[in-house]
């Protein structure tokens, strides 16, 4: 009877002991392993592109394996991070809105792009279109981006309420093409009349020559506003936390490898950021009805 009551007890504390060993093998890899995704501004191949030097960089900064996955869509880029499926997400500015009221505030930016502090956005239309004004688009078939971006959605829209131009009254028909890149395709196809994008975008497209302005180019831009950046959840470790801040900041133009990651990511450097720097946007979500 003794025998087989020690043996109950010794195998209970195995049993524990196992289970204990897999939570502790399971809290290692979280905090060996910073799982990175990004909104899809662009095609997946171009943000792998575009973001594969910074995970590189990350990883020898913060003396982590570093895991860069897409997403398919911005509501995913949301979700991922409020549901901790990923570490870190660059967000546009509005997503980041939709992240931090999601999360009831659990959402923290660490850094934007100097550029993200005065960003703007384009309209754009062939040149033969007669397009020349805001005013214009009255009766055109119009493309933003996806319904949750700030430079290709958000933004554009709430400088055309302010113009006295309701897109779903005035415009003939309203696309969202999900991309930026996707857009451009849109207005250089005829599929629409005219559209709104990410100025950086729409730079990057003009000196890779891979729109002719000639044929297509902007017709308006944006007054500046924030924009993207790089967030996490509260529930990160403060000190690793920092720690990718502190990697974000330290990037120097003036180093070759630096220069390169700031390039890809259209950026002179990355500055801290704050919270209350996007609280503009989210009043211009919820004057145009998207919150």
């Amino acid at each position: 009877m003794l025998n087989a009551f020690l043996s109950k007890i010794l195998s209970g504390a195995c049993m524990g002991l196992l289970a204990l060993s897999a939570t502790l093998a399971t809290t290692a890899q979280a905090q060996t392993t910073l799982r990175v995704t990004t909104i899809p501004e662009e095609a997946a191949t171009e943000q792998v592109r575009k973001f594969t030097p910074l995970a590189s960089y990350l990883e020898k900064q913060l003396g982590m394996k570093v895991v860069f996955t897409p997403v398919t869509d911005y509501p995913a880029a949301v979700e991922s991070l409020v549901n901790k499926k990923v570490d870190v997400v660059w967000f546009g500015g509005f997503t980041f809105v939709q992240a931090s009221i999601r999360s009831g505030g659990k959402i923290v930016p660490l850094a934007q792009r100097e550029e993200d502090t005065k960003f703007q956005s384009v309209f754009i239309a062939k040149t033969d279109s007669g397009i020349k004004t805001l005013a214009d688009m009255k009766g055109k078939q119009v493309s933003f981006g996806s319904q949750s971006s700030t430079s290709g959605h958000l933004m554009p829209r709430s400088f055309l309420l302010q113009a006295n131009i309701d897109p779903e009254k005035d415009f003939k028909r309203i696309a969202y093409s999900g991309a930026h890149d996707a857009t451009i395709a849109s207005v250089v196809s005829g599929k629409v009349d005219a559209a709104a994008l990410d100025i950086t975008v729409w730079k990057k497209f003009v000196a890779e020559n891979k729109v002719n302005t000639q044929d297509v180019n902007v017709f308006f831009t944006t007054a500046p506003y924030f924009n993207y950046n790089w967030s996490v959840h509260t529930d990160m470790p403060a000190n690793l936390r920092e720690k990718i801040k502190a990697a974000l900041l330290a990037l120097n133009p003036a180093n070759p490898e630096h220069a390169e990651i700031l390039k890809l990511n259209r950026a002179t450097r990355y500055v801290p950021t704050t919270p209350e720097n996007y609280k503009g946007l989210e009043s211009a979500a919820r004057s145009a009805g998207l919150l």
